[in-house]
């Protein structure tokens, strides 16, 4: 979308730019034009909307007026940055600024049209969509279980007090069992919800990129995925309501012994298990679920793959969308938020990474996702070492 802007503030350079005018209108992004002479030459609705009284600062004073806005205290890397890497690159740079309250994330380009020049500035307008929806089910999940959890630890009591006094510990145990395993299946899916808020939270703040580039490190990939598998069986993977089964069984690993991965160990870590946690829940017991891993030039490529039930090409674009899951009887038919495939691709895409998939209904799915491999170079003097373990 970057990119399309830019190309397009080229045409504010002819003379004819009402059409442009209309286009840039059209955009949800606040969008900025500025000539060679740090003018302001063009504005859109939405930032007119965002900027209101300082925009007509900006159409006065110009550039000087942007940067003063958009260089933030609250970032190491503002306008000024920005726009350097875009004129020293050729590509639209990007950086985040604090602005009223949020955090956003910003474009800046550089657009050459002959022997003239305009610097775009765009500026993504935060949605709350998500975590207003979030915030739904979490107060309704923890409604239900308050509820549930009060009703059942009464019901407990009650058979506790009428029990008889020859009343084995065999009999309590089956009439109380039942009461402790819905009290856990509430409480695990509370902190569930809870761990995908905090996560979310990361994201609309604008604090996950800068956190994952802080954690950095050189990761060995086979070491690391083989930790990761052996840490399943102290990790509580699935739902409590999904049948128990033996997680590390069903993994196969396909793993070369030198690929090394530029990366956050716990993001990486966290995504793993998600992708993990989706193969095993959406696919039979007895079937495998393959983790593979191979270098690919300068990338290092991770799929996990399972022979499950797949997903119906109609359903794709719901796959990454926040609250969406497919409409499958086999996919609905497990617990889940909707959420975790959506967090899972802005943290890979933090990492300067991306996540996708193929699948085929009824046959399986293949999640991959792509990530640097370590340069030698890499900042070695951050203090960082390598990794080889998910536990740091």
């Amino acid at each position: 979308m970057q990119d399309v802007v830019a190309d397009r503030a080229g045409e504010m350079m002819k003379p004819d730019v009402t059409g442009l005018q209309l286009w840039l209108d059209a955009l949800g992004q606040a969008v900025l034009v500025f000539d060679a002479d740090g003018h302001l030459s063009a504005a859109n609705a939405a930032a007119r909307t965002l900027l209101n009284a300082d925009l007509r600062l900006i159409e006065s004073d110009g550039w000087r007026a942007v940067t003063a806005l958009l260089d933030s205290p609250h970032s190491s890397r503002g306008l000024e940055d920005a726009t350097a890497e875009a004129l020293a690159t050729g590509q639209p740079a990007r950086f985040q600024v604090y602005l009223r309250g949020e955090y956003h994330t910003c474009w800046a380009a550089v657009v050459r049209h002959g022997d003239r020049t305009a610097t775009v500035v765009s500026i993504e307008l935060p949605d709350w969509g998500v975590m207003a929806d979030l915030m739904d089910q979490f107060v309704g999940e923890l409604r239900t279980t308050v509820e549930a959890t009060r009703g059942h630890t009464e019901l407990i009591a009650q058979t506790l007090k009428h029990a008889g006094p020859d009343a084995t510990a065999g009999y309590l145990n089956r009439r109380i069992s039942g009461f402790t395993r819905l009290i856990d299946a509430h409480m695990h899916r509370s902190e569930r919800l809870l761990e995908l808020m905090s996560r979310l939270q990361a994201i609309r703040l604008g604090r996950l990129r800068p956190r994952l580039e802080a954690e950095r490190r050189r990761i060995r990939a086979g070491e690391f995925l083989e930790d990761l598998v052996e840490s399943l069986d102290d990790t509580r993977l699935l739902d409590p309501e999904t049948d128990e089964q033996d997680l590390r069984s069903r993994i196969r690993l396909d793993i070369p012994a030198d690929a090394e991965i530029s990366a956050s160990p716990e993001a990486l870590a966290t995504v793993l298990r998600e992708l993990i946690r989706n193969a095993m829940m959406y696919s039979m017991r007895a079937t495998p679920v393959v983790l593979r891993c191979r270098p690919t030039g300068r990338q290092v490529q991770i799929d996990v793959s399972d022979e499950g039930y797949g997903i119906r090409a109609s359903e794709y674009e719901r796959v990454f969308a926040p609250f969406q899951r497919a409409r499958q009887p086999q996919i609905l038919g497990e617990f889940g938020y909707g959420l975790g495939l959506y967090l899972c691709k802005h943290e890979v895409e933090a990492m300067n990474g991306r996540l996708w998939f193929q699948s085929d209904e009824g046959a399986g799915t293949t999640f991959s996702l792509k990530l640097p491999v370590w340069q030698a170079d890499y900042s070695d003097a951050r203090g960082s070492g390598s990794v080889s373990s998910d536990k740091r």
